[in-house]
């Protein structure tokens, strides 16, 4: 990705019950050309919302652009998420399992490996979770969260 804009543009257009106004949420500028991105929760979208990306399609065609409507996560990202957030609080590690994560991350290793390798499973598991949440470690949430996620160091892990 090179460039986010938020809100770039403001379309006006004609609908049956006259003039409307839309403005898209995004303008994403990649590598692989540029997407045009409206986001709302997929239970929102009325009849309105619909004309406005319809509108908002035609203008990214125009420009040669990509459109989308970002409308939900899959679900499993949500349930990660979930799972990450219960961990979120202050968590102590006397047991000290925490550097032996940190180093598995550090050799992308898969959580089920990582957590398999400790000494204390089920804390290292909760470990891990806790980790993620405050960044320490990544996971692709590409993917949905499970013993085969590849773990890798995050941006806090310094």
């Amino acid at each position: 990705m090179v460039e986010v804009l938020s809100q770039p543009l403001r379309l006006k257009f004609r609908t049956a019950a006259g003039w409307r106004r839309h403005t898209p949420d995004f303008l994403v500028v990649s590598r692989l050309g540029f997407w045009l991105i409206d986001v709302r929760p997929v239970d929102l979208i009325g009849d309105e919302d619909r004309e406005s990306f319809a509108a908002a399609a035609e203008a990214a065609l125009a420009c040669g652009w990509h459109y989308t409507v970002a409308a939900r996560w899959k679900p499993y990202v949500l349930m990660a998420v979930d799972e990450m957030s219960a961990r979120r609080r202050p968590l102590a590690d006397p047991l000290g399992v925490r550097p032996g994560l940190l180093a598995g991350a550090g050799e992308a290793m898969t959580f089920g490996e990582i957590a398999a390798g400790s000494a204390f499973e089920p804390v290292a598991r909760a470990q891990l979770l806790h980790l993620l949440w405050h960044r320490r470690v990544g996971i692709d949430l590409g993917r949905p969260l499970g013993d085969c996620s590849t773990v890798v160091l995050g941006s806090e892990s310094s």
